[in-house]
C-alpha cells in the first residue's frame, strides 16, 4: 500500500490533508472530498489487519451498521471502500473533542453537564435500538462532542442486529472497562448491555474514573461479573441520592433490574435533574401546616353562643386548602400540541420552541422527502405542560446507494438496473466514435457515486458517431476537394481515370452530394487524369485477324480499308498501316490498316495453264488388253 501522507489521494477521491488520531485497527485522517468538496474523516484499516477477514468484516460491518442510523446523535457515515489492498470509510468530520479527552482534562463534571451528556447518548442507544442494533462498544474514546456540547456516537465496528455478539467460541467483543456482566461472559446481549456501558460513562463523567479496574483486561471482566460498584458519592459528595440510584441500577448485575430501555434511563435522569433544585422557602405546602389546630384554641376561648363558627373554621379552612392546593397542582401553564406532521422540521422546530416547548428530533428513513416531520409524540391536540419535549420522527430520505454501472449497456438493461437501485432516470443522447448507438456512454453522476434514493441519474445513450452532410466536389480541383472533405470531418479516397478533361478535375464522387454518413468516414473521388501514349504495334504482313488482335491488345482501335490485289497470295494480308509502327499515340487512337483484296473473276475461264500457258496434260490410265473368252490372245 502507498505510504499516506499530505495530499495522498485515495481510491482516486480523497485528498488526504492530516491525521487525526489512531486506533488499534484503523488510522483516522482528515480528507477532502474532491468530488463533493467536503471534508470527512478518512478511516483506514490498518495494513497489518487488511488480510484478517475478521478485521475486514468488523470493518465492513462499521461501515454498513452506521449507515443505517441517521440521527443527530449519530456520526453519519458518507461511504466506503477499497484501495490499494486494504479498506476506508468516508465519515462526518465532526469539529470538537473525544469525550475521554474531555473526561481526563475537565472530570468529574457537574451533575447537569453529565446527564445533558449521558441523555443524548442514550438517544443515539434508543435510535440503535429501535432498528434492533446493538452496539455493543459504548465507551467515551467512541463519543464525539463538538464545540456546542453536542455529542455523537460513532464505531459501530461491532454493531450487529440481533442477540449474538461472538464471532466465534470463547471471542467477546467489547473493551473490558465497559463491558456488560453478561457480555464479560460471552453469553447472548441485548439493549440492556449498552444500557450498563452507558451507566460507566455516566459514572466516570460524576467522578473522574471507572468503577472498575485491573492490571488485565480478563481481571476488570471478572469484576464486572463479580464485585459491586463503589457508590459514585464515594468520590463525588455532591451527587443527590436520587442521580446515586439512578447511577446504580443502570450498573446492576442481572439486566432484569436494569431500566427497561433508553426511554426508562432518560427519564430516571431527567427527574434526577429536576431534584438538582432545591425546594423554595415558603411554599404551599409549609403554608398549611398549622391549620388543624386552630379550631381546638378556639373551642377553648369562644363564648358558647358562637362555638357553631368555630366549627365551621376548620371546614372552611380545609376546603380553601383544598382549593389552593388544586390550583397550585392545575396552574400550570398548559398548550395544545400544534399538528406538524407533513411541515419541514426546521419550521416544526421553530413552532414548537415559539409555543415552549423542546424539540427533538429522530431521524429514519422513509419515503417522505428528506427533513419532512413524518410523526410526532404527543399526537396533535394533546394538552402538555409548557416546556416538556415533543418528539418529531423526522424522514431521512429514502437512504443513500451507490450509483450502479451501466456503462455499455443498452438503454432498457441500463434503466432496469437504475430503477432497482431506487434512483428515477433523465436521458441525454450524445455522438460516440466508439459506443454503439443506443447503448450507454456514462451517467451523471459517475457510477459508484452515492446518491439519495429517487434523486435522478441521467443516462447518456450513444447515437453512434456524430452524421455529417456529403458536400459536392465534382468538378472541382481534387486539392480544393480534399479540403472541402477534411472541413467537413470526412477523408477523401482518391481514384485517377485517363479523360480528356483537365488533370486533377473530380469526374465523380462516391457517396454523393447531401448524402448523410458518419463523422470520419471516407468519399471516393474519381480524378482525371492525362492518358499514357502506347506504341503502335508493326501488323504490316500480317493477316487482318491478326493486325486487329494486336492493335487491339495495345490499346488501340482498328480502321481497315481494303485494295485490291492482283495476286492470289496477298488477299487478306496488310498491305499498310497509319500511324506507322513504333510511333507513340494516346491510347484508344484508331489505327488504319489496308488488306489486300484478290478479284477472283481475273482468272482465265478455260481453266488454269501451265507456267508456258499451255494447259495441263491429263494423265492416262494404261489398260491391259483382253482376250475373249472364246478366243485366244495373239
Amino acid at each position: 500500500m502507498t505510504p499516506i501522507s499530505q495530499d495522498t489521494v485515495v481510491d482516486g477521491r480523497y485528498r488526504v490533508m492530516n491525521k487525526l488520531g489512531s486506533g488499534g485497527m484503523a488510522d483516522v485522517w482528515c480528507a477532502e472530498d474532491l468530488q463533493l468538496g467536503r471534508k470527512v474523516a478518512l478511516k483506514l484499516l490498518h495494513a497489518r489487519f487488511a488480510e484478517d477477514e475478521d478485521f475486514i468484516e468488523r470493518f465492513r460491518r462499521e461501515a454498513s451498521s452506521a449507515a443505517g442510523l441517521q440521527h443527530p446523535n449519530v456520526v453519519s457515515v458518507y461511504d466506503r471502500g477499497e484501495w490499494e489492498g486494504t479498506y476506508y470509510i468516508a465519515m462526518e468530520l465532526l469539529e470538537g473533542e473525544v469525550l475521554k479527552e474531555l473526561i481526563e482534562r475537565e472530570a468529574p463534571l457537574g451533575p447537569e453537564r453529565a446527564i445533558e451528556l449521558t441523555i443524548q447518548i442514550l438517544r443515539a442507544a434508543r435510535f440503535a435500538h429501535r432498528r434492533s442494533i446493538i452496539h455493543r462498544d459504548f465507551k467515551p474514546q467512541n463519543v464525539m462532542v463538538d464545540h456546542e456540547g453536542r455529542a455523537k456516537v460513532t464505531d459501530f465496528g461491532i454493531a450487529r442486529s440481533g442477540a449474538s455478539d461472538m464471532t466465534e467460541t470463547g471471542s467477546i467483543m467489547g473493551t473490558a472497562q465497559y463491558l456488560s456482566p453478561e457480555q464479560a461472559q460471552g453469553h447472548a446481549v441485548s439493549a440492556a448491555s449498552d444500557l450498563y456501558s452507558v451507566g460507566i460513562i455516566l459514572y466516570e463523567l460524576l467522578t473522574g474514573r471507572v468503577p472498575f479496574e485491573g492490571e488485565a483486561a480478563v481481571t476488570i471482566a471478572l469484576k464486572q461479573v463479580s464485585e459491586e460498584p463503589v457508590p459514585p458519592s464515594h468520590f463525588n459528595p455532591m451527587l443527590t441520592p436520587q442521580l446515586e440510584e439512578v447511577v446504580l441500577r443502570s450498573l446492576a448485575k442481572d439486566p432484569a433490574y436494569r431500566y427497561a430501555d433508553a426511554d426508562d434511563f432518560i427519564a430516571a435522569l431527567e427527574a434526577a435533574r429536576a431534584g438538582l433544585v432545591l425546594p423554595v422557602e415558603g411554599s404551599a405546602t409549609t403554608a398549611f401546616v398549622p391549620v388543624a389546630e386552630e379550631p381546638v384554641y378556639a373551642v377553648v376561648v369562644e363564648p358558647r353562643r358562637r362555638r357553631w363558627w368555630l366549627w365551621l373554621l376548620p371546614t372552611v379552612a380545609l376546603l380553601a386548602a383544598a382549593i389552593v392546593g388544586v390550583l397550585l397542582l392545575t396552574d400550570k401553564d398548559e398548550k395544545v400540541i400544534p399538528r406538524l406532521i407533513g411541515t419541514d422540521v426546521t419550521t416544526a422546530a421553530r413552532r414548537l420552541r415559539n409555543d415552549g416547548f423542546k424539540p427533538v428530533v429522530e431521524r429514519s428513513r422513509a419515503d417522505a422527502p428528506r427533513d419532512q416531520v413524518i410523526g410526532q409524540d404527543p399526537n396533535p391536540g394533546v394538552r402538555v405542560e409548557v416546556g416538556s419535549e415533543v418528539t418529531l420522527s423526522v424522514s431521512d430520505g429514502p437512504g443513500t446507494a451507490g450509483v450502479p454501472a451501466v456503462r455499455g449497456l443498452t438503454r432498457e438493461r441500463a434503466r432496469s438496473r437504475l430503477r432497482r437501485a431506487g434512483f428515477a432516470i433523465e436521458e441525454r443522447r450524445e455522438s460516440s466514435e466508439t459506443v454503439a448507438a443506443g447503448r450507454v456512454i456514462d451517467t451523471e453522476p459517475p457510477s459508484g457515486s452515492q446518491l439519495e434514493r429517487g434523486s435522478s441519474v441521467t443516462v447518456i445513450l450513444s447515437t453512434g458517431p456524430e452524421q455529417v452532410s456529403v458536400p459536392s466536389v465534382v468538378g472541382k480541383d481534387v486539392e480544393d476537394a480534399r479540403s472541402e472533405l477534411d472541413e467537413a470531418g470526412l477523408t477523401a479516397d482518391v481514384e485517377r481515370e485517363d479523360s480528356e478533361e483537365e488533370p486533377g478535375t473530380v469526374l465523380r464522387q462516391t457517396p454523393g452530394a447531401e448524402a448523410e454518413v458518419d463523422a470520419g468516414s471516407s468519399v471516393t473521388l474519381v480524378v482525371a487524369q492525362e492518358p499514357e501514349q502506347v506504341d503502335v504495334p508493326r501488323v504490316v504482313g500480317q493477316t487482318e485477324s491478326e493486325a486487329a488482335a494486336a492493335l487491339s491488345g495495345a490499346g488501340l482501335e482498328v480502321n481497315i480499308v481494303e485494295r485490291d490485289v492482283d495476286s492470289p497470295g496477298e488477299d487478306g494480308e496488310v498491305l499498310s498501316q497509319n500511324p506507322a509502327a513504333g510511333r507513340k499515340v494516346d491510347p484508344g487512337r484508331r489505327v488504319t490498316i489496308t488488306v489486300g483484296r484478290f478479284d477472283d473473276s481475273k482468272l482465265d475461264p478455260e481453266g488454269p495453264t501451265d507456267e508456258e500457258g499451255a494447259p495441263p496434260t491429263t494423265p492416262t490410265t494404261p489398260t491391259t488388253p483382253t482376250t475373249p473368252s472364246t478366243g485366244e490372245r495373239r
